[in-house]
């Protein structure tokens, strides 16, 4: 069993796709309004929110349990509209060794896709590849999208 994986899940929204970017680039603050029931809470630890090398911190729940995550913010592309987490610290951490994030929004028009495309290496062939936290994803993707069209 390869211990190195990688996992992409898309997400066709139909709110604006440049607003999305914009909130997981510049104002990761404002997501635990948007999605309660997934992501807690969101702090600034060290740098400039929307900035490379930016360290924030996460409270989130997965498959029921309270989880967090330190993550440092490695890259940010305008161009394809995408934005780089790597997990530094947290819960994933005591199953992978590496684990790196992309948000990455197509837009097309009033339809735009998010993908959402995690690189991880665990830390034994027995860790189950993050399969629910792609879920987990989708579904952040899903109540920010409604709080969008509902404003």
């Amino acid at each position: 069993m390869a211990l190195i994986g990688k996992r992409v899940a898309q997400v066709e929204i139909k709110s604006k796709g440049d607003i999305f970017h914009e909130l997981w680039k510049s104002n990761p603050h404002q997501i635990p309004s948007l999605t309660p029931t997934t992501i807690q809470n969101c702090q600034t630890h060290d740098g400039e929110v929307g900035s490379l090398g930016s360290v924030l911190l996460w409270n989130y729940s997965l498959d029921g349990k309270d989880c967090v995550a330190k993550t440092l913010v490695k890259d940010i592309n305008e161009a394809k509209k995408s934005v780089t987490f790597e997990v530094l610290e947290g819960d994933l951490m005591e199953q992978y060794k590496s684990f790196v994030m992309h948000v990455h929004v197509d837009k097309h028009g009033s339809n735009n896709l998010v993908t959402w495309t995690v690189e991880y290496e665990k830390l034994s062939p027995s860790v189950p590849d993050p399969d629910t936290l792609m879920d987990f994803y989708k579904k952040v993707a899903k109540d920010i999208e409604t709080h969008h069209l509902q404003n």
